[in-house]
Protein backbone atom coordinates (compact mmCIF):
# COMPACT_ATOMS: atom_id res chain seq x y z
CA UNK A 1 0.00 0.00 0.00
CA UNK A 2 3.11 2.46 0.78
CA UNK A 3 0.81 5.15 2.64
CA UNK A 4 2.87 6.80 5.99
CA UNK A 5 2.17 9.30 8.31
CA UNK A 6 4.67 10.69 10.79
CA UNK A 7 4.49 10.88 14.87
CA UNK A 8 4.78 14.37 16.88
CA UNK A 9 6.43 14.79 19.50
CA UNK A 10 3.19 14.73 20.97
CA UNK A 11 2.53 10.93 19.98
CA UNK A 12 -0.42 12.39 16.85
CA UNK A 13 -0.37 11.70 13.37
CA UNK A 14 -2.29 12.49 10.52
CA UNK A 15 -3.83 9.91 8.95
CA UNK A 16 -3.69 9.58 4.87
CA UNK A 17 -6.74 10.80 3.20
CA UNK A 18 -6.74 8.01 1.29
CA UNK A 19 -7.44 6.32 4.55
CA UNK A 20 -9.63 7.96 5.35
CA UNK A 21 -11.87 7.99 2.71
CA UNK A 22 -11.56 4.37 2.57
CA UNK A 23 -12.87 3.99 6.12
CA UNK A 24 -15.09 7.07 5.79
CA UNK A 25 -13.46 9.04 8.52
CA UNK A 26 -14.56 12.38 8.86
CA UNK A 27 -13.81 15.28 11.69
CA UNK A 28 -14.50 13.82 15.08
CA UNK A 29 -15.28 10.16 13.83
CA UNK A 30 -13.76 7.54 16.53
CA UNK A 31 -10.68 4.96 15.70
CA UNK A 32 -9.40 1.79 17.30
CA UNK A 33 -6.75 0.10 17.19
CA UNK A 34 -7.03 -3.68 17.37
CA UNK A 35 -3.28 -5.80 18.17
CA UNK A 36 -2.98 -8.97 15.67
CA UNK A 37 -0.27 -11.04 15.09
CA UNK A 38 2.21 -8.44 15.18
CA UNK A 39 0.31 -6.13 13.53
CA UNK A 40 -1.72 -3.34 14.58
CA UNK A 41 -5.32 -2.93 12.77
CA UNK A 42 -7.02 0.53 12.58
CA UNK A 43 -10.67 0.22 13.17
CA UNK A 44 -13.29 2.74 12.62
CA UNK A 45 -15.65 3.31 15.07
CA UNK A 46 -17.89 5.80 13.22
CA UNK A 47 -20.96 3.57 12.80
CA UNK A 48 -24.26 3.27 14.83
CA UNK A 49 -25.78 0.33 15.14
CA UNK A 50 -28.47 1.48 12.82
CA UNK A 51 -26.02 1.64 10.24
CA UNK A 52 -26.34 -2.39 10.62
CA UNK A 53 -30.65 -2.34 10.13
CA UNK A 54 -31.48 -4.98 8.29
CA UNK A 55 -27.77 -6.74 7.81
CA UNK A 56 -29.36 -10.26 9.45
CA UNK A 57 -32.58 -9.81 6.88
CA UNK A 58 -33.33 -12.84 4.67
CA UNK A 59 -35.76 -12.89 1.97
CA UNK A 60 -38.62 -14.77 2.64
CA UNK A 61 -38.01 -16.15 6.56
CA UNK A 62 -40.36 -15.16 9.15
CA UNK A 63 -39.85 -12.67 11.39
CA UNK A 64 -39.22 -13.95 15.29
CA UNK A 65 -40.72 -11.79 18.49
CA UNK A 66 -38.23 -10.82 21.12
CA UNK A 67 -40.23 -13.32 23.52
CA UNK A 68 -38.79 -16.20 20.82
CA UNK A 69 -35.61 -14.53 21.35
CA UNK A 70 -35.48 -14.44 24.63
CA UNK A 71 -36.55 -18.34 25.13
CA UNK A 72 -34.03 -19.42 22.68
CA UNK A 73 -31.31 -17.85 24.29
CA UNK A 74 -32.09 -18.76 27.97
CA UNK A 75 -32.55 -22.06 26.36
CA UNK A 76 -29.11 -22.09 24.88
CA UNK A 77 -27.91 -20.95 27.83
CA UNK A 78 -29.14 -23.43 30.17
CA UNK A 79 -27.98 -26.24 28.03
CA UNK A 80 -24.45 -24.42 27.56
CA UNK A 81 -24.10 -24.35 31.47
CA UNK A 82 -26.03 -27.01 32.64
CA UNK A 83 -28.90 -25.10 34.07
CA UNK A 84 -32.99 -25.62 33.97
CA UNK A 85 -35.35 -22.28 33.03
CA UNK A 86 -37.62 -23.97 35.36
CA UNK A 87 -35.59 -24.42 38.29
CA UNK A 88 -35.87 -22.14 41.41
Amino acid sequence: MGLESKITTKGQTTIPAQVRDYLKLGAGDRIGYELVDGKVLLVAKNRSALDFAGALHAPGREPVSIEAMNAAIGESAGERFGRSRDRD
